[in-house]
């Protein structure tokens, strides 16, 4: 099994702050005889309105010595992710969660923002201190 992100609580506080119900603390996705390890599924209840109603959530500190590298990284997992899910669960959404320090560095950065442009990169940035979420993208 994958460790947590040290940002896990943090997130699954501030989901639950905005609305969301955590029905996946580690969501599986298997593909072949392959599984992959997705940090949480959330769903939006029943009644409420939401852009999406479920989605998947990958946690990313960015704490590592260079934030490019952490960004391949997460790039790499994002990705790999996403099209798994569109496999076996078409109707959540992956979104990448970074906390609100790494948006205002490598993503509101030229390359940050073409990852997020060429990519149709669907991210939320969260508030460690105050465990809410701040913004979604898109």
């Amino acid at each position: 099994m994958p460790a947590r992100d040290v940002y896990h609580d943090i997130v699954i506080k501030a989901l639950i702050k905005d609305g969301w119900e955590i029905t996946d603390d580690l969501l599986v996705l298997s593909f072949g005889n392959k599984d992959v390890y997705v940090d949480l599924g959330a769903e939006y209840p029943i009644g409420a309105e939401k852009n999406n109603s479920r989605i998947a959530v990958e946690i990313k500190s960015f704490l590592g010595a260079s934030d490019v590298r952490d960004l391949e990284i997460a790039l790499g997992q994002y990705n790999l992710y996403r099209d798994v899910l569109f496999e076996v669960e078409p109707a959540r959404n992956l979104y990448l969660a970074i906390p609100v320090r790494v948006f205002a560095g490598i993503f509101s950065d030229p390359l940050g923002q073409l990852v997020i442009k060429r990519q149709n990169l669907k991210l939320f940035v969260f508030d460690e201190s105050e465990g809410s979420i701040t913004k979604w993208i898109p």
